[in-house]
């Protein structure tokens, strides 16, 4: 690619998450956004097929970096062998939560334009997305707990719901408003060691 085609892709990129940022995905004007890069319909269908494509490489990468990142984590607790896992519970989870808050600093402009204005796209449930993880693998530790001689009382879906959901929320809230970065690293810090305390609880595997 040319300097010059890479002068038009990067005008084309401000322009798109500026508008983007402005209307939301459904709303946005592919015609504004070639105005405003200064390029002419023409060139811009010679890098992207639609707004849709367009969205996607603006926020894709991002999207899969966390979605990736967040399963693996689950995976390698999953991995550990089950006597270990009780005094793992949400370490190796918060470890990932906590790489993935200096990762979405670093990329703050395509997190806040999935969270604010990616309706209409795949990329609008990445929290469903993130809380669907969380439940199957809460699951798998009640299995795992099971196993081990120690079940957790039932516990109400859709209070399991509402306390993962609630979770992920309280997370990405801090991304949403640009919290200063110091103070969310402290923030998290507090929700999950808030988060792993309940679940004990109310699992039933307190320590006296």
């Amino acid at each position: 690619m040319s300097e010059s085609e890479k002068n038009t892709l990067e005008a084309i990129h401000c322009a798109a998450k500026e508008e983007f940022s402005e209307k939301g995905f459904k709303s946005a004007s592919l015609r504004n956004i070639v105005k405003t890069a200064g390029v002419t319909t023409g060139a811009f269908y010679g890098y992207y097929n639609s707004k849709a494509e367009l969205f996607k490489a603006l926020v894709g990468e991002t999207y899969d970096h966390i979605m990736n990142r967040y399963r693996q984590a689950h995976e390698m607790f999953e991995q550990l062998p089950a006597e270990i896992q009780p005094e793992q519970m949400g370490k190796l989870s918060h470890e990932c939560m906590e790489e993935l808050l200096v990762y979405c600093y670093e990329h703050i402009d395509e997190v806040q334009i999935i969270l604010k204005s990616s309706e209409g796209t795949k990329y609008a449930f990445m929290i469903d997305e993130m809380a669907e993880l969380e439940t199957e693998a809460t699951h798998k530790y009640y299995d795992t707990l099971e196993k081990l001689g120690r079940p957790s009382p039932k516990i109400d879906r859709r209070l399991e719901h509402i306390l993962i959901t609630g979770m992920m929320n309280a997370y990405f809230e801090m991304l949403l408003h640009e919290m200063p970065f110091e103070d969310a690293k402290v923030f998290i810090q507090e929700l999950f060691e808030f988060h792993t305390a309940g679940w004990t609880k109310i699992m039933g595997q307190d320590m006296p």
